[in-house]
C-alpha cells in the first residue's frame, strides 16, 4: 500500500501490546515511534521490530500525564515530520478501578488529541480506538457533557454516578467518550488539512482478549455465538483497517468510526431492544 510519506513518522501508543504491535508490523514503509507505559516493554518491542527490518525508535509514556505526552510529541518530531498517530493504548475494565479506566481510556485520549493537534499538518491522521461497547451507551446530556470534557475536575464524578462502581461499565462509557471526542474534533483538525478517525473492535484475541476469554469463558463463547461471522477477530484484522485509514486511499474519511467486529454490534443492539 502506498505510504503517506516515507519521511514522516507514525506514532503508535500501546505499541508493545497485541494490536499496537500488529499495526507496527503493517507499516513497514514508515518511520515508527513506539510508545507504551513500560520502558522495558518499549525497548523489547523496538528491538524486535528493528531485528525484523523496521525503522523503529521508542520512548515510554504515561498518556494520562500531559507532560509525558508533550515529551512524546517532541520526541516524534526529532525523528521526522509528523505523519500520524495510532492511539491503541488503553485498558479493559478487568482488574481495574473505574477511575483508572476513565483516566487511561478517556482522559489519556483527550490529552493525546490536544497535544498532537498542535503538530497536525496536511495529510496527517489521528486514529483513535473506541470499542463496540461504546456504541451500546445511549445519549444523555449530563454524562455526555462530562465525557466530552474528561479533563475537567468534576467529570469523573459525574460519569461515576451512572456506572455503580463497575469498571467494565466505566469502560463502555469511556469508549462512548472517545466517539464523542472524535466528532467534536473533526472540524478543527480538518481545518489543518488533517484527519481524525476511530475504529471500534469487537472480540479480538489480543493477550488482553485471551485473558478475558480465560476469566469469562462463558461470556466470550456467548459473544461468538451472536457474532454473525461466528468467530473472534485478530490483531491483524484491526491493523489492516488502520493501515488503510492512514493511507492516502482514505483521504476523504474523517470524523468516522469504523466497526471491526464481525457484525456483533448489530446483535447486541437487537438484544438490548428485546
Amino acid at each position: 500500500m502506498e505510504a503517506i510519506n516515507k519521511k514522516k513518522t507514525i506514532v503508535i501508543t500501546g505499541g508493545a501490546g497485541g494490536i499496537g504491535t500488529a499495526c507496527a508490523k503493517a507499516l513497514k514503509d514508515h518511520k515508527l515511534v513506539i510508545t507504551d507505559y513500560s520502558n522495558d516493554a518499549v525497548d523489547e518491542a523496538v528491538k524486535s521490530l528493528t531485528k525484523e527490518g523496521y525503522d523503529a525508535v521508542g520512548i515510554a509514556c504515561d498518556i494520562t500525564k500531559k507532560d509525558d505526552v508533550v515529551k512524546l510529541m517532541k520526541f516524534s518530531l526529532n525523528h521526522g515530520d509528523f505523519g500520524g498517530i495510532i492511539h491503541t493504548a488503553g485498558v479493559s475494565g478487568s482488574g481495574q478501578k473505574p477511575k483508572n479506566v476513565f483516566n487511561i481510556d478517556l482522559v489519556g485520549t483527550d490529552i493525546v488529541i490536544d497535544e498532537f493537534y498542535k503538530i497536525a499538518t496536511k495529510n496527517s491522521v489521528l486514529v483513535l480506538f473506541s470499542s463496540i461497547m461504546g456504541h451500546t451507551i445511549p445519549p444523555n446530556d449530563e454524562y455526555d457533557a462530562a465525557l466530552l470534557n474528561p479533563q475537567k475536575e468534576d467529570s469523573f464524578s459525574t460519569v461515576a454516578k451512572f456506572v455503580n462502581d463497575d469498571a467494565d461499565m466505566m469502560y463502555n462509557f469511556a469508549k462512548r467518550g472517545v466517539l464523542l471526542l472524535l466528532k467534536e474534533n473533526a472540524f478543527r483538525i480538518g481545518q489543518k488539512g488533517a484527519r481524525i478517525v476511530s475504529v471500534s473492535p469487537g472480540v479480538i484475541m489480543t493477550p488482553m482478549g485471551l485473558k478475558a476469554a480465560e476469566e469469562h469463558a462463558d461470556r466470550i463463547n456467548k459473544m461468538i455465538e451472536v457474532t454473525p461471522l461466528g468467530k473472534t477477530g485478530t490483531p491483524e484484522d484491526i491493523a489492516e483497517v488502520v493501515k488503510f485509514l492512514i493511507s492516502d486511499k482514505a483521504n476523504f474519511i474523517t470524523g468516522s468510526d469504523i466497526l471491526i467486529d464481525g457484525g456483533i454490534l448489530t446483535s447486541l443492539l437487537k438484544e438490548g431492544k428485546e
